[in-house]
């Protein structure tokens, strides 16, 4: 992606023209970046730079920062396990571990093919549906091993475009931490967080 391409994409002329402060939309842009390039590449991070008038190194901090900014590349699908207390109390680890035998993949890695990376992540809200895991950061509440493993064979077979939290939730899902409103029409069309804005977002099929 060359600097041109960025400068001619509308959403990134939407997102600065959103903030007095153009280096306050360093935060958008950088998820902009990791949707085009997959991940957040030192090119990626100058061209965020150059856009806002800052230093690299100050790119490079808030990314470095925050851990959903992916500094290497991930794969397609991105199951984030929580770990935190109340999910590690209700044996997260167990949800980890049969996710790791059933991919193939050690937490924080990701398999030679590009399709899974696993990580174990702190808080994500949702402890009184623990265990929680994250699909490219859609929610699945009070997640077993097995079902864990379910849901990552159906992710391997069915291998859908963009995951929704409600349908994994209705498929693989058990206790919520409360009810969650109206069904999403929108899931998340990569391991960035659904943001139509963002054109992260997609339909589910």
């Amino acid at each position: 992606m060359s600097t041109d391409r960025w400068t001619s994409n509308p959403r990134v002329a939407d997102i600065l023209g959103a903030y007095p402060d153009q280096r306050s939309a360093v935060m958008p842009l950088l998820y902009l970046a990791m949707a085009e390039y997959g991940y957040l590449s030192d090119t990626a991070i100058r061209e965020v730079a150059d856009l806002l008038g800052m230093k690299s190194a100050q790119v490079s901090s808030v990314a470095t920062f925050y851990t959903m900014y992916k500094r290497e590349k991930v794969g397609q699908y991105l199951v984030s396990v929580c770990t935190s207390v109340s999910c590690l109390l209700l044996e997260a680890r167990d949800v980890l571990h049969a996710i790791e035998d059933e991919t193939g993949v050690p937490a924080g890695e990701t398999d030679a093919d590009g399709q899974f990376s696993v990580e174990h992540v702190e808080c994500i809200g949702a402890c009184g549906g623990a265990p929680a895991l994250q699909v490219n950061y859609e929610l699945v509440e009070g997640v077993g091993a097995e079902k864990a493993r379910e849901l990552v064979r159906w992710l391997k077979e069915a291998q859908p475009a963009t995951v929704n939290g409600d349908e994994m939730q209705a498929l693989f899902g058990g206790q919520r931490s409360f009810e969650w409103g109206p069904a999403e029409s929108t899931g998340a069309a990569r391991p960035v967080p659904a943001l139509g804005r963002f054109g992260t977002a997609g339909e589910p099929e």
